[in-house]
């Protein structure tokens, strides 16, 4: 290299006509030799010549732009400066070398990768006034899009955008708790003015890679209207405020997230708007609220798989949705629950905290919405735990934790009000060990509110391990609850539901609960291979005049002092027992 530098020299040619000629390597040591200054006047010079041989290769080093990388400067221009420049000469790579750069809101721009290299922060200053919104990005119409439109790295109808490396994001969020600083008027823990760490608006082709994500004032990720989007290897540490959810997606399509660590304090992976064609794998999630949450709109054509969720004091998996929405083709497989809330949650129908979803703004018209359905959904090989003790996380914000008594005493609940549709729905291969204590008065409770919103506003349930209502073809093979503290509700309560086959059923009764099982005007039922697997005082209770076509093929019961108990208008003309 130095012997081709000094020929070229000889005949004449400067430093940079003779770097022109070089071939180019991506390397740490091109970078080096590419930017050889603290500012690199060429770089920024309007009307400058480009080299044609380095289009979409060349690296751009924000401190030949002016960025000082010593945590006080704010260095949000040199860093646009850099993406803008980047984006001009075709693209390339914007290089984020070691040191701390206090940045606000900076756009990406198409064909830019953002490499932010080990040793490098991104630290987000805690000044609101340096986040103004995105107005590209609507809060009114889509009621999906009403959670604010500020971020500290944003794009709007890019394509082709990388942002990797192993350096980190930091919002600084603990210093936008409770209020936001540098905006008048101050502001509640939910306000919309906070900043998320990465937002993008109708995108396309987007990558993001290898980075930690931490301390967020908002959202760490949100994604709206974009498609192809491809997300790995991120830690995600997002507990220093409110409502801090980790990736939020709004009517996305193709979409991968694997490999992921995840500690946040709202939902950890939110679908909402109609969002298709995602698989999800090989993650971590820990959260004071839902892990897996479907909301409003068209979900469908999702996987998700091979994850752990741990300390999850709310719902790993919630599908909620009012009228208009749809959830279908949706399969959950090998999960571990590990000390969670509320372990499965499907609730369609009216939601008490949001009535009504229109999509659009009042003035515009809008055609009838259909009701709120979900069918088509699995749940196989998922195993755990679930804690009537959910406890405050110690190093989330007091507002963040508060306890509900709901919460404590949850279990897998299907819940359809009104005209909602929850059909097909099927469980396989589940171990569940639930922390017990519920008691006979939870267990008598027959009559649950007719909202389909949070989970703990059903209150405690009176099932210990699955409530099912207003459903049909429910599906449970090879499914075991069991205790590890006495609890005096049924394993299992089916209420207005027909078509279900259940085999291979074992579950743990107490002799002085009411039942194992209670059926409330259910219809086709075939039970096969059931087990008990305590003493029971009375294992099948049949509440209601309009149950039917009930059969108990094999199994062993014989742990039961009765067989079955007939209340409410109920025959043992309804139930058939078959050896």
């Amino acid at each position: 290299m130095k012997e081709c530098e000094t020929r070229m020299a000889d005949q004449g040619m400067t430093r940079r006509e003779v770097l022109g000629r070089l071939p180019v390597v991506v390397t740490a040591a091109a970078t080096t030799l590419m930017y050889d200054g603290d500012l690199d006047a060429e770089a920024v010079r309007p009307g400058r010549s480009l080299d044609v041989n380095n289009l979409g290769v060349k690296v751009y080093n924000i401190r030949n732009y002016g960025a000082k990388g010593d945590g006080k400067s704010l260095d949000s221009s040199p860093l646009q400066r850099a993406i803008d420049t980047c984006h001009t000469d075709g693209g390339g790579t914007v290089l984020v070398p070691a040191g701390t750069f206090l940045i606000g809101s900076t756009e990406l721009k198409s064909n830019v990768t953002l490499h932010i290299a080990a040793g490098a922060t991104l630290l987000g200053i805690a000044d609101g006034t340096q986040y103004p919104p995105v107005n590209e990005v609507p809060l009114q119409g889509d009621a999906t899009l009403r959670d604010g439109n500020r971020a500290l790295l944003f794009a709007v109808g890019a394509t082709n955008i990388t942002i990797e490396g192993e350096g980190t994001i930091d919002g600084q969020g603990a210093l936008f708790y409770p209020s936001v600083p540098g905006l008048v008027g101050g502001s509640k823990p939910g306000d919309l003015r906070r900043p998320y760490h990465l937002m993008l608006y109708r995108c396309e082709r987007v990558t993001l890679r290898d980075l930690a994500l931490v301390n967020c004032a908002y959202h760490s990720v949100r994604v709206i209207q974009s498609r192809r989007i491809h997300i790995d290897n991120i830690y995600m540490y997002n507990r220093k405020n409110v409502n801090c959810d980790g990736f939020h997606f709004i009517s996305v399509e193709h979409v991968t997230l694997s490999n992921c660590i995840v500690y946040v304090q709202d939902d950890a992976c939110a679908m909402f708007g109609s969002s298709k064609f995602i698989t999800i794998t090989n993650c971590f999630f820990s959260t004071r609220w839902s892990v897996f949450r479907f909301g409003g709109g068209i979900a469908e054509d999702i996987t998700v798989s091979n994850c752990i969720c741990k300390q999850v004091y709310g719902c790993p998996i919630k599908l909620q949705g009012n009228r208009g929405a749809r959830f279908e083709n949706i399969s959950f497989a090998n999960l571990l629950l590990d000390d969670v809330t509320g372990p499965i949650y499907i609730s369609m129908g009216p939601n008490s905290d949001h009535p009504v979803n229109p999509g659009l703004t009042p003035d515009t018209a809008v055609e009838p919405l259909g009701p709120p359905t979900a069918r088509n959904i699995s749940f196989s090989h998922i195993s755990g735990t679930v804690t009537t003790n959910p406890g405050q996380i110690p190093d989330m914000p007091p507002a963040s934790n508060p306890g509900r008594p709901g919460e404590r005493f949850s279990c897998i609940t299907l819940n359809a009000v009104g005209d909602a549709l929850i059909e097909n729905i099927s469980f396989s291969d589940i171990k569940l060990t639930f922390g017990g204590g519920g008691s006979q008065e939870v267990a008598a409770r027959r009559v649950l509110p007719e909202v389909a919103g949070e989970y703990f506003l059903l209150g405690a349930m009176p099932a210990y391990g699955f409530y099912a209502r207003n459903s049909s073809g429910i599906t449970l093979d090879n499914v075991r609850f069991q205790l590890s503290s006495p609890d005096l509700r049924p394993s299992l309560i089916l209420d207005h539901v027909e078509d279900v086959a259940i085999h291979g059923l074992q579950v743990q009764s107490d002799p002085s609960s009411e039942s194992a099982l209670r059926f409330i005007d259910t219809k086709d039922v075939l039970l096969g291979a059931t087990r008990l697997l305590t003493q029971a005082g009375v294992f099948l209770e049949l509440e209601g005049a309009d149950n039917r076509n009930i059969t108990v093929d094999g199994g062993d019961i014989s742990k039961a002092k009765i067989p079955a108990a007939f209340n409410a208008g109920a025959l043992s003309s309804m139930v058939r027992f078959r050896s």
